[in-house]
């Protein structure tokens, strides 16, 4: 009989996890029946796996400085759309009664989601709803470190070793360790099983991806944002606008801008007049074959989020990244300069992105080679494999806290 797999997934502002959760479960729908649970909006234009059943929650999103929710849907307020939230995940989890839990993030973070998730979770122990589901957690290879992270550790720790089976990390421990961005890693008492890295590695539309893959006579630079809606994402794209100006008074240069799903409309109408007129510049909010069009360009602009320094990796394609550090953010840094000094790209300094300075930089990056490394890019069917692993000797502890959950081995 096939497992059920429940993955819960909640995106507040850019992108990054609902497209690392996607390959994931992706890879899970080739052995397991999945339920993909989405709480953040979806771009138009997006693509969903075709063969697992997607459930879209009342959509939350942040405002671009991460200190406020909101609803998406400005008819109904906060508290209404988290209590129709709560009564929907709790439904579902009993309708479809998984084997198998796995919250993205949480509880390393969506904090301000545990309105919905602790009750999740609880229902998830309940020895009457058929026998208690497995729970794992889907991680990416670098946190956030807190102001008060003696105190968010403390708390990590504690819902982890209460409700966590296993903690799944998409990263290569040989590049970053959890311990490095959560230093009580070694206090977690449920299993943490390193994946890979996640790369996209959805079907393109077959014209699309010929195109963009077919290498132009003229340079190509791509410049990229994410989702869309952070302001310093906004100024970058604006540097390497203005840098493109100066450029192509020097050297024939192809630009693609894709400045993200869920920028603000009247930002994205100023960038877009700026880039109208401006010679051999394409502007647009989205593309779903981000990783052909980095394969196909010279050079690629943009910050570090987890998936696009994921596609810089694996097209091998020139970079320069503009970490975010938004709110003292440090994350996108720190997995900007680990890919530094591997050789993979450059990052750039804040005075870089003034656009005399950045048109002098892009020209000298693609004069530099492309430095292609090995890495583990099989995260998504790794966590498919390590699951169905698990599955086979795992069995409902009568009490979580026990000897052997001390004592494993972290692979």
């Amino acid at each position: 009989m096939t497992k059920r797999v429940m993955f819960y997934c909640q995106h507040i502002l850019g992108m990054g996890h609902l497209v690392r959760s996607t390959e994931v479960v992706r890879a899970l729908a080739e052995e397991f029946e999945v339920l993909f649970v989405l709480g953040g909006e979806i771009p138009l234009g997006f693509r969903t796996p075709g063969d697992v059943q997607i459930v879209q929650l009342p959509p939350i999103k942040s405002d671009s400085d991460f200190t406020r929710l909101q609803a998406c849907d400005a008819t109904e307020t906060l508290e209404d759309t988290k209590q129709l939230r709560r009564e929907m995940l709790l439904g579902l989890f009993d309708a479809y009664q998984p084997d198998v839990l796995v919250t993205e993030l949480f509880p390393f973070g969506r904090k301000q989601f545990s309105f919905e998730l602790i009750p999740l979770l609880e229902r998830a122990h309940d020895m009457g709803c058929g026998g208690r589901t497995m729970v794992v957690c889907s991680l990416r290879d670098v946190l956030v470190t807190r102001k008060d992270q003696q105190q968010y550790e403390e708390r990590v720790c504690g819902t982890v070793n209460r409700y966590y089976d296993l903690i799944l990390v998409h990263g290569d421990p040989g590049i970053q360790k959890l311990d490095e961005t959560f230093h009580r890693a070694a206090d977690l008492l449920c299993p943490i099983r390193y994946t890979g890295y996640v790369i996209q590695r959805q079907q393109e539309n077959a014209e699309v991806a010929a195109n963009a893959l077919s290498k132009s006579a003229v340079p190509t630079i791509v410049v990229s944002n994410g989702g869309g809606q952070p302001t310093s994402g906004h100024d970058l794209l604006e540097s390497c606008l203005r840098a493109a100006e100066i450029l192509q008074h020097v050297i024939p240069l192809q630009f693609q801008f894709y400045a993200g799903p869920f920028m603000d409309e009247q930002v994205y109408q100023r960038l877009l007049q700026l880039a109208s007129g401006i010679p051999y510049v394409t502007f647009a909010r989205f593309t779903p074959n981000l990783p052909a069009c980095l394969r196909a360009a010279d050079l690629s602009i943009s910050m570090a989020g987890y998936n696009t320094v994921m596609d810089i990796l694996s097209s091998g394609v020139r970079a320069l990244v503009s970490p975010f550090v938004g709110g003292g953010d440090q994350e996108q840094t720190v997995r900007a300069n680990k890919m530094a000094d591997m050789g993979v790209l450059r990052v750039l300094t804040k005075e870089e992105l003034e656009p005399s300075q950045l048109a002098t930089v892009i020209l000298e990056a693609l004069q530099r080679e492309p430095v292609m490394v090995s890495f583990n890019d099989e995260g998504a069917a790794n966590s498919s494999r390590i699951l169905r692993e698990q599955l086979t000797t795992w069995s409902p502890p009568g009490s979580y806290y026990s000897v052997e959950a001390e004592t494993v081995t972290r692979a």
